[in-house]
């Protein structure tokens, strides 16, 4: 189950884990303006708050989680990977870093994938294992950012993608700063996480990926003319 250890919870509120979710709720206004519908999933507590869903266009949003984390109250307190939520009737679904946290990403991935509309789309956000902040992972016993299991890569996350037949429609990488404490405000912060400058030289820490779930009709067989003069040379002639 997807569950924001407390540590987790004191990163998230503290200044750099608040600059980050700011950062995340501004890249996600900016990359979902397509994003419509009726139903919008998000899978997992990710900060304080409800701010990643503030910027949907989307009529009715839901978060569900395995439970409360901190002052963030879900909508539906349930197991991500096994929801009760019926197949084929979500619009869009939001996994905020969910897949790094679920010890088995699979299953939430294909739980995901199941509640989607076709042509439904999924947002995914990440930290990249090749960068600073997964350089820090690799060196924090405990994993960093904390309760984490693991990064994902992107390549990785489009494999997967790929094999359950998701089209990725856009990329987007940001987190162009060190993983560390700063002293800025986290709202300046976030602004200069978004964007490569002469102050930001660092690789990006984090990407985000949109995937719309495509749905193939299968294409009819032509009979070749020997093999439907033979189907129509059995039918019944009709009657006068």
């Amino acid at each position: 189950m997807v569950r924001n250890s407390p540590a987790l919870l004191a990163w998230q509120t503290g200044t750099l884990g608040r600059a980050v979710v700011a950062a995340e709720t501004q890249l996600l206004a900016e990359v979902c303006d397509d994003v419509f519908g009726l139903e919008l999933l998000q899978l997992g507590s990710w900060g304080p708050g409800r701010e990643l869903l503030q910027s949907s266009r989307i009529r009715r949003q839901t978060l569900i989680a395995a439970a409360a984390a901190g002052e963030t109250r879900p909508d539906i307190v349930a197991n991500p990977a096994g929801l009760p939520i019926q197949s084929g009737s979500i619009d869009a679904v939001l996994l905020p870093h969910s897949l790094e946290i679920e010890p088995d990403p699979g299953a939430i991935l294909r739980e995901a994938d199941r509640v989607l509309l076709g042509e439904g789309q999924l947002i995914i956000l990440g930290f990249r294992p090749c960068s600073l902040w997964g350089l820090r992972a690799a060196a924090t016993r405990s994993s960093y950012p904390p309760g984490f299991s693991r990064l994902l890569s992107e390549r990785r996350l489009r494999d997967w993608l790929a094999v359950l037949g998701y089209e990725v429609s856009l990329a987007r990488h940001y987190l162009y700063v060190a993983p560390r404490a700063p002293t800025a405000d986290p709202g300046q912060l976030a602004l200069g996480m978004l964007r490569r400058g002469l102050f930001n030289p660092l690789p990006a820490g984090g990407y985000l990926l949109k995937a719309r779930k495509r749905v193939y009709a299968p294409t009819p067989l032509r009979l070749r003319r020997r093999e439907r003069s033979r189907v129509l040379g059995g039918l019944v002639n009709p009657s006068t």
